[in-house]
């Protein structure tokens, strides 16, 4: 049993040792990765150390390579080596997450983890919460909540009666927003056509007035006001300390996107940006942000935990759950699940508060230097200036197409394979975003983006 699993540790191991210096963009063709891969199904078994080794094999060129330090392209950090061996081990003690009677070590970590993260991210110790899949069922996992709230203060039980007949419920944001916010107004049955945008300032921060202005066209329908700490493209933070008490004096419910964002609060040095946060009723983030987990490591918190286990504990008769232990699926919205508390509690415990407002600062610092550097070269333009870690940057065109010329930049420096950004349109042009999230990202990867970018603007 163990010999395929020292097999596969060490196809890790090397790949680990071996990912700083591999492209990392995917060098292989979808052509190839099927030529390898689509073999027919089997009529007889395969021996397991050599289904591992040819795995290997015949993936290679088709992992990209985001674990780098010099991966820049989306919000997505590394993978700290002991998230990695804890993830490993939640794999082979194979439990059921679903309830403290099936994982009982699992519920306690996810409880302790729980009170941990709220303690970092300034999350009142009140708030209710659940691990999730990631930031879009931590939306979806919020907003299940806030609709019950809302539709209760109604005397409207939306999950017996269902949303026919309910009051119109309204999503009130920016253009700003995530897209998961419509995936979650679709997945919730509430609809995108329910997402009613309002302006924005010069920064991009929600207007006061706006809001106000939105709240009061509401009269009693629900609303749910969705607020941004640290924008997708920007990391610009909406004015929580002026926004919760406007939101909840029209009896509206107030959701912080907190993906990458609400991670700031363990540094001092940008912990300002969340004045405020604390008021609202809801929180999402993710940990293969900035705690550098492996994927599946969302995290939600809710102000209302009558409401928040409202929306989705259910009873039955073959899980009797232990009285003394918080029940994980009364607060999920899925039953079967992998422990994902383990990687979590591994990750803080190996950290320290110290050591995450460390990642957090180093990457804002080095997000700063390589925006400004980029903008320093010839035919490079600065179109948004780092407020934490995530800025923007376009290529200017002879011919004026700039947005053509941003795009085959993109495409080269890709290629080039040190370093990988990916393109965006903001504000109606095309441009390059910069995201640092890494903890493995140092000054000497600034210097070899720079000098990538630099040769991919002489090509």
């Amino acid at each position: 049993m163990t010999q395929v699993l020292d097999r596969a540790a060490a196809h890790a191991a090397k790949y680990l040792e071996a990912v700083q210096k591999r492209p990392i963009a995917a060098t292989a063709t979808m052509r190839e990765l099927r030529s390898r891969l689509a073999k027919p199904l089997p009529e007889a078994g395969v021996a397991p150390e050599k289904v591992i080794d040819e795995l290997v094999r015949d993936v290679e060129g088709g992992i990209l390579g985001s674990s780098n330090a010099r991966f820049f392209g989306w919000v997505i950090g590394g993978n700290l080596p002991v998230a990695i061996a804890a993830d490993w081990l939640t794999s082979v003690w194979d439990q059921n997450a679903a309830s403290n009677v099936t994982a009982p070590a699992e519920a306690v970590v996810e409880e302790v983890c729980g009170e941990w993260i709220k303690e970092l991210l300034g999350i009142p110790g009140s708030a209710s919460f659940a691990f999730v899949t990631g930031c879009q069922m931590a939306h979806t996992t919020a907003l299940a909540a806030a609709r019950h709230k809302l539709f209760a203060d109604r005397n409207w039980d939306v999950e017996r009666k269902g949303l026919a007949g309910a009051p119109p419920l309204r999503i009130v944001t920016t253009q700003n927003r995530h897209e998961s916010t419509l995936r979650s107004a679709r997945l919730l049955g509430i609809g995108t056509e329910a997402v009613e945008y309002v302006g924005t300032d010069n920064s991009g921060r929600i207007k006061i007035g706006n809001l106000e202005e939105a709240l009061r066209a509401a009269g009693q329908d629900p609303v749910i006001v969705w607020l941004q700490a640290g924008d997708l493209n920007t990391g610009v933070f909406d004015p929580f300390a002026r926004a919760c008490p406007i939101a909840h004096a029209a009896k509206a419910w107030v959701h912080i996107d907190g993906a990458f964002g609400l991670w700031t609060a363990t540094s001092d040095r940008h912990r300002h940006l969340l004045e405020g946060a604390e008021q609202a009723d809801s929180w999402a983030t993710d940990g293969h942000k900035w705690l550098n987990l492996p994927f599946e490591s969302g995290l939600v918190f809710v102000a209302h935990p009558l409401a928040h286990r409202a929306a989705f504990s259910q009873e039955t008769s073959y899980a009797v759950p232990l009285e003394e232990l918080r029940n994980q699926k009364d607060w999920n919205p899925e039953w079967s699940r992998r422990g994902r508390g383990f990687p979590a509690y591994a990750a803080i415990r190996a950290l320290g508060r110290a050591g995450i407002s460390e990642i957090v600062e180093r990457c804002c610092a080095l997000a700063t230097r390589l925006v400004d550097g980029i903008g320093e070269l010839p035919g490079a333009e600065i179109v948004a200036k780092p407020i934490i870690n995530q800025g923007l940057v376009r290529f200017l065109a002879d011919d004026g197409d700039h947005d053509r010329e941003t795009d085959e930049m993109i495409r080269r420096i890709q290629a080039r394979g040190v370093a990988w950004f990916g393109g965006v349109t903001w504000q109606g042009m095309r441009v390059m975003r910069v995201s640092v999230c890494n903890y493995l990202t140092q000054e000497r990867d600034i210097d070899m983006t720079l000098a990538s970018v630099r040769d991919a603007l002489r090509d």
